[in-house]
């Protein structure tokens, strides 16, 4: 157990590489479509553009408070519950859990949140955790 206990202060980073790799493949591609996306989900062009300018700030936050600022941590922490919270609400709530739920079905073909709901725990742990290594 001691050579796991050597490496535990990064471990955070296993974490924060793959919460920055979903949001800044997410956020960035989102832009050049943000108008097809807006009428897919009868939602303000605007909106989206917000969805995606916040996931790719809390992309490039998340790294950046690996290394810097625990501030930067907490806010992409924020910026992804908020992002992930409004997507269950707005639209796999409506599907129940299982990810795979109303694929094929006639529904918003969107999936169930467990995947959502798991990105959102772990944005509120960095939220309330920052930086905070050994503890």
């Amino acid at each position: 157990m001691d050579i796991l206990n050597k490496f535990s202060p990064y471990a955070h980073w296993l974490v924060r590489l793959s919460l920055a790799a979903t949001f800044l493949y997410h956020g960035p591609t989102k832009f050049p479509v943000a108008g097809g996306i807006a009428f897919m989900m009868g939602m303000p062009v605007f909106l989206i553009y917000l969805l995606a300018t916040m996931e790719t700030i809390g992309g490039i936050l998340i790294l950046w408070g690996g290394i810097g600022p625990d501030w930067a941590t907490r806010v992409a922490g924020a910026l992804f519950a908020i992002v992930m919270f409004g997507a269950i609400f707005m639209v796999h709530f409506s599907n129940g859990w299982d990810f795979m739920a109303g694929w094929g079905e006639g529904t918003n073909n969107m999936g169930g949140m467990e995947f959502q709901t798991l990105i959102a725990v772990v944005a509120l742990y960095f939220l309330t955790h920052g930086n905070r290594v050994n503890d």
